[in-house]
C-alpha cells in the first residue's frame, strides 16, 4: 500500500482513538469498547512506556515508523502535540501539552472505572453474595 495511505489511514484512525478515549465513556453501548480501549491506551503509556519512556503510544510509534519511511522528519513525540503544531500550526509548548493530556487521560481512567464499576465489580457482587 502507498505511504501516504496508510499515512492517511494512520492519521485518522489515531483521531478517531483519541475522540473515542475522551468521550467513549459517555455513551452507555460503547461503554466496555471504550474500556477495552483506554486500558490498552494505558498498558502503552505505562506498561510499555516502562521501557520506551512514560507515554509511549504504540500507535504513534507505527504512525511515525510510516511517516520517517515516507520522508518526514523532525516529528514530535506526541501525536497531539503534531496535530496541535504541525497540523494546526499553533505554537504550544509540547511539555504543556503533555502535562494537559495526561491530565485529561487520568480523568478519563478514573471516569471510565466509574461508569463501569458495575460490571467489573460483577464476580466481586456473586462473590460476596454466596458468603
Amino acid at each position: 500500500m502507498h505511504l501516504s495511505i496508510l499515512d492517511t489511514l494512520f492519521y485518522w484512525f489515531h483521531v478517531v482513538i483519541v475522540i473515542f478515549n475522551l468521550f467513549g465513556w459517555m455513551f452507555v453501548v460503547t461503554r466496555k469498547l471504550h474500556f477495552i480501549i483506554v486500558t490498552c491506551t494505558l498498558f502503552s503509556w505505562v506498561v510499555l512506556g516502562l521501557k520506551f519512556g512514560l507515554g509511549y503510544c504504540f500507535l504513534t510509534d507505527w504512525h511515525w515508523q510510516i511517516k520517517y519511511k515516507a520522508g518526514y522528519t523532525d516529528l514530535p513525540n506526541s501525536f497531539i502535540t503534531y496535530i496541535l503544531n504541525y497540523q494546526l500550526g499553533l505554537s504550544i509548548s509540547p511539555a504543556l501539552i503533555d502535562i494537559c493530556v495526561g491530565a485529561a487521560f487520568i480523568f478519563v481512567v478514573i471516569v471510565t472505572f466509574y461508569v463501569n464499576r458495575t460490571w467489573l465489580l460483577l464476580p466481586l457482587n456473586k462473590f460476596n453474595k454466596s458468603i
